[in-house]
C-alpha cells in the first residue's frame, strides 16, 4: 500500500497537491490540455500566514472554485444557449463574400430547426458535439452541408474559450474521425471524353448555342462565376486576352452582385489559343443588344442574357450541363460521367498537369491561391495516364 503524501504539519495531501521547498502550497490541474499550477502560502483557509507574507487565498479555496468553473462553466457568466453563441460570432463577420453569408444563413436555420440549438454551451461535451453531428448525417445531410454547419459552429466554440466563457472548445477534432466523407469525387474527363461532349454539343440543333461558352470553360478552366461576370470590355481581341478581376454571382434573393474574385491570385489575365479566340469571336458577332442593357455593380455589356434580359449566371449554366448529358446517356450505350462547369475547370487543370507545364505558370492560370491545391492535381494521375507516360518516355529514349 503507498504511503500518503503529507505537509511539514503532517497532514494529509490530496491528489495534485503539494508542498514545495519553501513552504508554498501548489495545486496542479489541466486546462484545455495544458498544466497549470496555483500556489498559496496557506493551505486551509484557517492556517496561519508565515511570518513576512502577503495574505492570500488559502489553496483548497482555489481548489474549490477551479473544481466548481470545470463542472458548472466559468462563474459570473451568463447561461448561452448554441444558437445565441453562434449568431454573436456571426455578427462579427462584417464584410463577408455573398457565398459566405449564404452558407452562416444555412447553420443559422439549421439550428433554429434543431433542438441542439436550445443547448446551454456550458453543457455541451465532446462526445455530445460528436453525436450531433452524427445524427445530422444519419438525418440525411449531406457531408459537404455537415462540413459547412461545423466550418461555423466550431469557431465559434473558439470565440466562447478565447472569451474565457468556456474551458474547452467541443468541436476541436478532425470531421474525417467521426463522418462517413460521402461526397462525390470530382473527376476530370479523359481527353476523349471532353472531345465526345464537346462533339455533341457541337452537333445537337437545341445545345450547339450553347458550344463556345462549353468550350472556353473547357479550354481556360475558368471559374463559372467569372466567365457569368465578363463582359465586352474584358474580351481584348487585339490582345487575344480575358481580364478576369471580378465575378457575377446572384443571390438567394434573386439579387444580382459583382465580387472580387476568390482571392487576389483570382485576379488575372489569361491568354486565348487561336480556337479560344474564334469563340469569343462567334459570341460577340452572335451577341443581341438587347433594349436594355443591364447594369450589375457599374458593369455591362454580359455576353450571355437569359430571356428576361438578365446576365446569365452558374446555376443557368448547371442547367444547360445536367440537360445536355442527360440527352447523351438517353442516345449513347457508355454512359458519360457527371460535367458540371468545375468539371470542365477541373480537366483543364489535370489536361495542362498531363502536359508537364510549370506548377507556378498553372497556379496563376487557375488563379489558385494556394499552391498546394494545383500540386494536387498532379497527383489524379490514372493507369492509362501513367502507361501514356511511359510510352513517351520509351519513344524518347528509342
Amino acid at each position: 500500500m503507498s504511503q500518503k503524501r503529507r505537509d511539514n504539519k503532517k497532514r494529509v495531501l490530496r491528489d495534485r497537491e503539494s508542498q514545495c521547498k519553501d513552504g508554498r502550497y501548489r495545486y496542479s490541474y489541466l486546462e484545455n490540455g495544458k498544466r497549470k499550477d496555483v500556489y498559496s502560502w496557506k493551505l486551509e483557509p484557517t492556517d496561519k500566514l508565515p511570518a513576512g507574507k502577503r495574505d492570500c487565498v488559502a489553496l483548497r479555496a482555489m481548489e474549490e472554485e477551479i473544481l466548481k468553473k470545470q463542472l458548472l462553466g466559468k462563474p459570473n457568466c451568463p447561461k448561452m444557449t448554441v444558437n445565441e453563441l453562434v449568431e454573436r460570432y456571426i455578427k462579427q463577420k462584417q464584410g463577408v463574400r455573398e457565398s459566405t453569408r449564404a452558407g452562416y444563413k444555412t447553420v443559422i436555420n439549421t439550428l433554429k430547426k434543431d433542438p441542439f440549438g436550445e443547448r446551454f454551451i456550458d453543457e455541451i461535451r465532446i462526445s455530445d458535439a460528436k453525436l450531433w453531428l452524427i445524427e445530422l448525417q444519419e438525418n440525411g445531410k449531406k457531408y459537404s452541408t455537415i462540413y459547412t454547419i461545423r466550418g461555423v459552429v466550431r469557431p465559434a466554440f473558439q470565440m466562447a474559450l478565447e472569451d474565457d466563457i468556456l474551458d474547452k472548445n467541443p468541436f476541436a477534432f478532425e470531421l474525417a474521425t467521426v463522418l462517413v466523407n460521402d461526397s462525390e469525387t470530382r473527376e476530370a474527363l479523359t481527353r476523349k471524353q471532353e472531345r465526345q461532349f464537346l462533339d455533341f454539343v457541337k452537333n445537337d440543333k437545341h445545345f450547339s448555342r450553347y458550344y463556345e461558352a462549353i468550350y472556353i470553360l473547357f479550354k481556360t478552366g475558368m471559374r463559372i462565376s467569372e466567365f457569368c461576370g465578363l463582359t465586352i470590355s474584358d474580351i481584348n481581341m487585339r490582345e487575344r486576352t480575358i481580364n478576369i478581376d471580378h465575378q457575377l454571382l446572384r443571390t438567394s434573393g434573386m439579387k444580382y452582385i459583382i465580387e472580387d474574385t476568390k482571392s487576389t491570385s483570382g485576379t488575372r489575365v489569361l491568354p486565348m489559343t487561336n480556337e479560344v479566340y474564334e469563340c469569343f469571336k462567334t459570341i460577340l458577332e452572335n451577341r443581341k443588344k438587347p433594349k436594355v442593357e443591364p447594369i450589375v455593380d457599374g458593369k455591362a455589356g454580359f455576353l450571355y442574357l437569359d430571356k428576361n434580359g438578365k446576365p446569365m449566371v452558374a446555376l443557368h449554366w448547371q442547367k444547360y450541363f445536367q440537360h445536355i448529358r442527360e440527352k447523351y446517356n438517353k442516345i449513347y450505350r457508355i454512359q458519360m460521367p457527371k460535367v458540371t462547369p468545375h468539371v470542365c475547370r477541373h480537366t483543364y487543370c489535370s489536361n495542362m498537369a498531363k502536359t508537364g507545364i510549370n506548377p507556378k505558370s498553372l497556379q496563376y492560370l487557375m488563379g489558385h491561391a494556394d499552391i498546394s491545391v494545383t500540386l494536387n492535381t498532379y497527383t489524379h494521375v490514372r493507369f492509362e495516364d501513367a502507361k501514356e507516360e511511359l510510352q513517351k518516355l520509351k519513344l524518347v529514349n528509342a
